[in-house]
């Protein structure tokens, strides 16, 4: 029974009739199973290279609480996004929104990464208010990170007219 309790969220009944860690105690009471997950199976870990022209590097941060969040995309010469990556430090929300966002992106347009929301990041890891912060810092890194592409692609433009003058 206590199991069964503690996957919702542990009840004084639980505590008593186990023990759990601290960190046990946080991913079974505080945070969605969603987020647990990605958490402890992030998805798409590591990084591009950043001088590519191909590949656009976001990187924000929320000094209010210490989260910083590095995504960056890789897209093909047609615009579809073949590969993200990330790095996060931060929370288990902060790593879930960042591990989720790369899913997303992948096989999207520029332009259609571009219409993910923080909302639909926040509602698919079922992230309680106090922790929707870092769903809008996965929002804003899929932003910078497609802006820096944008950057590259518009410089890499202008030396091949440069270029042809």
């Amino acid at each position: 029974m206590a199991g069964t309790v503690a996957k919702t969220c542990l009840s004084p009944l639980a505590l008593l009739t186990r023990r759990l860690s601290a960190p046990e105690f946080i991913t079974q009471c505080c945070y969605h199973k969603k987020v647990v997950d990605h958490y402890e199976n992030p998805r798409n870990v590591g990084t591009l290279d950043k001088n590519s022209k191909n590949v656009g590097t976001g990187l924000v941060g929320a000094p209010a609480c210490g989260d910083v969040m590095k995504l960056q995309i890789e897209v093909d010469d047609h615009g579809k996004i073949v590969d993200a990556r990330f790095k996060t430090f931060g929370c288990g929300s902060a790593i879930a929104s960042s591990s989720l966002a790369t899913e997303w992106v992948k096989g999207k347009s520029v332009d259609e990464a571009l219409t993910i929301k923080n909302t639909d990041i926040a509602k698919e890891l079922c992230l309680p208010p106090v922790k929707l912060h870092c769903s809008m810092l996965a929002e804003d890194a899929i932003k910078a990170a497609l802006a820096d592409y944008r950057r590259k692609q518009q410089d890499d433009q202008q030396e091949a007219v440069r270029a042809s003058v």
